[in-house]
C-alpha cells in the first residue's frame, strides 16, 4: 500500500509536524492515528498497524507530536498535544471528506486524544479508538485518568491486553462498564506493547476495529 508523506501546520507557534496517511481505495474508513510517548509515528508499531488496517480497507493518517518531531524525549504538555491532534483531525477531514471518520491513538496518543475529545464535541467524529489506554503508571494503580472520558460523547473501544502493567485488568474492564457506548475487547495475554509470546496481536487488533468500526 503506497504511503503518503504529508505536513500537518498546527499552530504559528507550534509549526508543524510530519505526517504519512495510507489510504486503500475504496476505504470504509479514515483513522488519525496518535502515537504513544516512546516513539513516534514511524515506529515498526505504527508502521505495521497502518499497513495491516489498510489491507483491511480502513485508512489512517498517521502524525508525530512536536516532541517527537524536534527528537525530543519528554511529551509536549496536554495543550500542545491536543492542539496536533486537532490539527490533524481537521486535515484528514480536509482529504478525506467522504470517509467517516475516527479518532485513535496508542497509549499516550489516545489518552491525549481522550482528553481532547472530551472538550471538544466534534460532529464530525464518529467514534474513538484506543490501542491500550495507559489507564495508570506501572505499578501504581490507579483509575484517575479515566475520569475525563465520562464527558466524552461518541462511542469508545478499548483493545486491552490481559498483561498490560499500564491498565491491569481489574481496572480496566470496571473502568469501561462505567461508561456508556463503550466496547472493551480482550487480548489474552499481551502486554502494553501487544507482545503476547508467538500470537499475531496486529491480526487481531485490526479484526476488532474493522468490525467495531
Amino acid at each position: 500500500m503506497k504511503a503518503k508523506a504529508l505536513k500537518i501546520k498546527v499552530s504559528p507557534t507550534i509549526g508543524s509536524v510530519s505526517a504519512i496517511a495510507i489510504v486503500p481505495p475504496k476505504a470504509r474508513a479514515i483513522l488519525t492515528l496518535a502515537h504513544g510517548a516512546g516513539a513516534g509515528m514511524e515506529h515498526s508499531f505504527m508502521n505495521n498497524l497502518s499497513e495491516a488496517l489498510a489491507a483491511a480497507g480502513i485508512g489512517t493518517l498517521r502524525f508525530n507530536f512536536p516532541f517527537s518531531e524536534q527528537q525530543k524525549k519528554r511529551p509536549d504538555t496536554p495543550a500542545v498535544a491536543h492542539q496536533t491532534i486537532a490539527a490533524a483531525i481537521d486535515k484528514a477531514r480536509e482529504l478525506y471528506p467522504s470517509l467517516p471518520l475516527f479518532v485513535a491513538g496508542k497509549s499516550f496518543g489516545g489518552r491525549m486524544s481522550s482528553q481532547y475529545m472530551a472538550t471538544n464535541h466534534r460532529t464530525d467524529v464518529e467514534g474513538l479508538i484506543f490501542y491500550g489506554f495507559p489507564l495508570h503508571a506501572a505499578g501504581k494503580p490507579s483509575t484517575d485518568r479515566a475520569e475525563h472520558l465520562k464527558e466524552v460523547k461518541v462511542p469508545m473501544l478499548f483493545l486491552q491486553g490481559t498483561r498490560d502493567t499500564l491498565a491491569t485488568w481489574d481496572l480496566i474492564e470496571p473502568v469501561c462498564k462505567s461508561l456508556k457506548k463503550t466496547t472493551l475487547v480482550k487480548l489474552e495475554g499481551a502486554d502494553h506493547s501487544f507482545k503476547a509470546g508467538k500470537t499475531d496481536t496486529i491480526a487481531l487488533l485490526v479484526e476488532a476495529t474493522k468490525e467495531w468500526v
